[in-house]
């Protein structure tokens, strides 16, 4: 398989990761959208959220409340992109952790 998400969690090709375990990993997006952006992804190749199962896309979704916290993000956005249509670029299911913006001080126009 020519995954590049497969080899990254296989550990073929580098990255900063910030979380490993049996089953999962989370590594530095190197192409940040954001101040932290985390990419979150099962070791097992899953083309998107379609594939998934509700315990896999819920223990993703736990595995990035964890980072966030470790990382003290006081707010963050959490995204599935699904398929190209949708913003998926690398066809390996994957959450975007996004966050450490600042708030400007002063008053919200609206």
């Amino acid at each position: 398989m020519n995954c590049i998400f497969c080899k990254i969690s296989q550990k073929e090709i580098p990255a900063q990761f910030v979380f490993e375990d049996e089953k999962f990993v989370a590594f530095e997006d190197i192409h940040p959208k954001a101040p932290v952006h985390i990419l979150v992804l099962p070791k097992e190749h899953l083309a998107s959220v379609l594939e998934a199962k509700g315990e896999l896309i819920g223990t993703t979704v736990e595995i990035a409340k964890k980072i966030a916290a470790e990382k003290k993000l006081e707010g963050y956005k959490l995204v599935f992109n699904v398929g190209p249509a949708g913003g998926q670029v690398v066809e390996h299911l994957h959450l975007h952790l996004l966050g450490g913006w600042r708030e400007k001080p002063g008053k919200v126009e609206v």
